[in-house]
């Protein structure tokens, strides 16, 4: 393909078919969210060579991205296009949840092999339902599509990057954890490994499934946007991060950054449906959010509609004792940390 400068690959397009029509399709489907009432701070979205954000002067800017890649974040013969563009996204989101940021604007790097742009038996294109997904995520919480890049490729991968704005100096970090804090989840856990492995024993029963799903945390997680923010408003959690390599995992970057020791209780883990122990705490891709409270703080059992719950909490590093203790049937166990995690080998 023709190098094109970044931005200018979302410039208005041209009639007929191919790349411009494609990019001219995405750019009136963005414009859908931008021009609507989402308070959103865009000054100029796609049709330049960059966007222009125009953050508030008591505001921070929070800045994340993902990336998602075929066979190794989804199969195209697993994942319906709905869902992996849902997915896309809400990689992003999470992120921001997890610091407490409201979401701005989010930025879409697609790559897809032709045939993925070309309508298929049932006259549909993969490219077109694989934004039906994402707008659709992007229109429940309101952040405009202000920009990005798209390009043939062998496979099929998205890069998302998303920007939120947080009240300055009030980020939720992973850092702030201190010896006594409580430890606490959002929604359940596991469900996400147990429909992952539904999955891949019969694909074919969930090719139908759309995000209006009642339960399916797997092929659409549900970001926990407005608790985030809620506990950043509230300044309820003392540190906070995302659940998307698994809890052993995650509970240990907490510890790391925060210079502590946790312990936590497996019969308090709230386990999603058909899940098992070991998914909850190694699975991934939950997208809930995991967090912690001083002792004092009063930690409601709901937020915004989802369940909280206890399940440990922050001790003193000990020397010669594992930093995440599970407490398992009156015993205490060394919690290793077996979530994702990239080129381990696996």
């Amino acid at each position: 393909m023709q190098k094109r400068r970044a931005g200018a690959i979302f410039s208005p397009g041209s009639e007929g078919g191919g790349e411009l029509a494609l990019l001219e399709a995405i750019r009136r489907r963005a414009g859908q969210i931008s021009s609507s009432k989402s308070g959103s701070r865009i000054r100029l979205g796609i049709g330049d060579d960059c966007a222009l954000l125009r953050p508030a002067k008591d505001e921070e800017i929070a800045i994340t991205t993902d990336l998602s890649i075929e066979s190794r974040h989804f199969r195209l013969d697993w994942h319906p296009p709905e869902s992996v563009g849902h997915r896309t996204l809400a990689r992003g989101l999470s992120d921001l949840a997890a610091m407490g940021a409201r979401p701005v604007a989010a930025f879409l790097s697609l790559g897809i092999p032709a045939r993925l742009a070309t309508a298929g038996s049932d006259g549909k294109r993969w490219v077109d339902r694989f934004l039906d997904g994402l707008m659709a995520l992007a229109e429940e919480h309101q952040v405009p599509l202000a920009g990005g890049d798209l390009a043939e490729s062998p496979v099929a991968l998205a890069d998302i990057v998303l920007m939120g704005a947080v009240p300055r100096g009030k980020a939720l970090l992973r850092s702030g954890a201190k010896p006594g804090d409580r430890i606490f989840v959002t929604g359940k856990l596991g469900g996400s490994a147990a429909e992952l492995a539904a999955l891949s024993a019969e694909p074919e029963a969930f090719a139908s499934k759309t995000a209006a799903s009642a339960d399916s945390p797997h092929l659409y997680p549900q970001p926990r946007v407005a608790q985030g923010m809620w506990l950043c408003k509230k300044r309820t959690a003392s540190a906070a991060m995302d659940l998307s390599d698994g809890l052993s995992t995650d509970l240990r970057h907490i510890c790391d950054e925060s210079h502590v020791a946790a312990e936590i209780d497996a019969a308090k883990i709230p386990l999603a449906k058909d899940a098992t122990l070991p998914m909850a705490l190694h699975g991934g891709e939950d997208y809930e959010l995991l967090f912690t409270a001083r002792p004092s703080t009063k930690v409601p059992r709901r937020i915004a509609g989802v369940a909280v719950t206890e399940i440990g909490r922050i001790v003193r590093i000990r020397k010669g004792r594992p930093v995440v203790t599970l407490l398992t049937d009156g015993s205490v166990v060394a919690l290793e940390a077996k979530g994702w995690e990239h080129f381990a080998g696996r």
